[in-house]
């Protein structure tokens, strides 16, 4: 995408240039369509909780940018005779349940033929052209919250080889069929000074996208982590992104040589339909975690502070214990 460059004028807020959720648009001084698409494999058996996950996990880029998502289009990629038909309208039911709760509209679609089934959704929000949140901006002082707990890519990985235990599954689906919507929602409350949403790239990816002339410290000892994740770690499991996403890091981050490999690899792995990763005034990140827990968002965690460079080029992420 980077070699990629489309056309530009003065109402372009956002494009490609920062890695951010979304694509922004303004329309007038005070409306600017907030762009976004994302669809995914299927993470678990159950069709109907396949379409809600893909479908939270799509919409979460709006919320990521400060928007609200308002239209959807389905993208839908499903084998021709090998699976009963009925199968993709179980997914894309669990798809407009969750688009009923986010109060979106849902237009059409598009779908094409493929071996393996795959759903998500293109999303059209809308967000005020001064009140956009980037994942650039954050200010040495502020503080890092992020409002999901770790663990998806990894849980999802083990689950298919050896079935979670009931507790931890329910755990694990709950959280990523969970819209971003009250989290985005209490944030607005409050002065954002960046925002984005973990997914792919894991926690210490996206860091790493936000570090634009600041490091950032992280409390490893302090991360929200779902149920099971340190029994399916011990297991030997893990995920394929997580060597691509230390090695997309780089020397950009740093471990504390008091984490375990377990502790390093968390920071690493992939999230599907992860929380949002805001940073704010320290003075305001009290208040700000205990709405979001009264919101619903009971693993919202205060996970570390932003730090000033000498260098604006050396940006990063350092692992620490808090003091």
């Amino acid at each position: 995408m980077s070699k990629v460059v489309g056309l530009r004028n003065d109402d372009v807020l956002v494009a490609t240039e920062t890695s951010d959720d979304a694509g922004v648009y303004r329309l007038s001084d005070e409306v600017a369509l907030v762009q976004t698409l994302d669809f995914i494999t299927p993470p678990v058996d159950d069709p109907v909780v396949f379409g809600k996950i893909a479908a939270a996990n799509s919409l979460s880029d709006v919320y990521a940018m400060g928007g609200v998502p308002k239209t959807a289009m389905n993208i839908v990629c499903f084998p021709e005779g090998d699976l009963d038909i009925g199968i993709l309208g179980d997914i894309m039911e669990g798809g407009a349940v969750v688009l009923a709760e986010a109060g979106v509209v849902l237009l059409g679609g598009h779908s094409v033929r493929d071996d393996e089934p795959k759903y998500g959704l293109s999303v059209t929000g809308v967000v005020h052209p001064n009140k956009i949140w980037r994942n650039v901006g954050a200010q040495p002082g502020d503080a890092v919250v992020l409002t999901k707990a770790l663990g998806t890519g990894l849980l999802f990985n083990a689950n298919r080889r050896v079935p979670l235990e009931t507790a931890e599954y329910d755990a694990l689906v709950a959280s990523t069929m969970r819209l971003n919507a009250d989290a985005a929602q209490v944030a607005k409350r409050f002065t954002v000074r960046a925002c984005t949403d973990v997914t792919g790239f894991g926690l210490t990816g996206h860091l790493c996208e936000m570090a634009q002339g600041v490091r950032f410290e992280i409390w490893w000892d302090q991360l929200p982590v779902l149920p099971g994740v340190r029994a399916a770690q011990q297991r030997g499991f893990s995920t394929g992104s997580n060597r691509k996403n230390r090695a997309m890091a780089g020397d950009k981050v740093r471990f504390d040589p008091e984490m375990t490999s377990y502790d390093e690899e968390l920071t690493l792995d992939p999230q599907t339909s992860g929380g949002l990763l805001l940073a704010v005034p320290e003075g305001e990140v009290v208040d700000l975690v205990l709405q979001l827990r009264q919101a619903g968002d009971q693993a919202a965690t205060w996970i570390g502070r932003v730090v000033e460079v000498e260098n604006p080029a050396m940006g990063g992420v350092d692992y620490v214990r808090r003091g």
